[in-house]
């Protein structure tokens, strides 16, 4: 398989899977950074395109399943529970844990490591958006999704939405992904790339492994949204709009 240069990095990551992981060991943005060209992310890594083109060869490769292998081809309302199921629910299931080892973090190691409480507020920031923004899409987005798409199988007409067009909740989630964008980078820019500090107990090392990890779950949310199911939902209405 061959990776296309004059694609953009995010057309790349949903394209071919394997990349991911690629993009991921190089701090390359695939998902809300997923505009980009590759030259423009090599210039942020000091990696030659020559370079990263090989790295993505090679992994495709070898190629294993990933999380988001076979999305593209793969039905809107399945996408879609995979979405709610994986990634929502491991927002919902590790935020209680990692507040409570920042709480005990903060308390023991606050006035040594004043980043751990700068950390907590930003955690609570983003929690609190995410939180609005996952029922947002649960509730309103995705819901309209799944009867587009139940509409073009059966071949009736797309039911009206009191939103007008899709692209109109998908921009709007597409502006919430670079608000937690945003976010993330300041967390990380304050947990010293999650490098714990030396003096760290077993919580703090615990509690930067878990925020890394909600980091990395999280962009490849984003990427599923931004690069496959909103692209995909947004010209399965422009197909009904030309047919109608």
């Amino acid at each position: 398989m061959k990776v296309a240069q004059e694609k953009t990095v995010g057309e790349i990551a949903a394209e071919n899977p394997t990349s991911v992981r690629v993009f991921e060991s190089l701090g390359i943005d695939y998902c809300c950074g997923g505009k980009r060209s590759l030259a423009d992310a090599c210039s942020q890594t000091g990696l030659g395109v020559a370079d990263l083109l090989k790295r993505l060869e090679e992994a495709a490769g070898n190629a294993r399943e990933t999380v988001a292998e076979g999305w593209n081809e793969a039905p809107l309302a399945r996408l879609i529970a995979h979405i709610v199921d994986h990634h929502h629910a491991h927002v919902r299931n590790e935020t209680p844990r990692l507040e409570t080892m920042l709480s005990k973090v903060v308390g023991r190691h606050g006035e040594k490591h004043p980043e751990v409480r700068k950390i907590r507020r930003l955690f609570a920031v983003l929690i609190e958006e995410l939180t609005t923004h996952m029922l947002k899409e649960e509730q309103i987005l995705f819901p309209y999704i799944e009867k587009m798409e139940q509409a073009t199988d059966t071949g009736k007409p797309i039911p009206p939405a009191f939103f007008g067009s899709v692209a109109r909740p998908v921009a709007h989630m597409v502006a919430d992904h670079d608000d937690a964008a945003s976010l993330l980078e300041s967390i990380r820019s304050e947990a010293n790339n999650y490098v714990p500090p030396a003096d760290a107990c077993g919580t703090f090392r615990a509690l930067y492994a878990g925020l890394e990890e909600f980091e990395r779950d999280l962009k490849r949310h984003v990427h599923l949204e931004n690069n496959i199911l909103f692209p995909r939902a947004t010209k399965l209405e422009q197909i009904h709009d030309r047919a109608a």
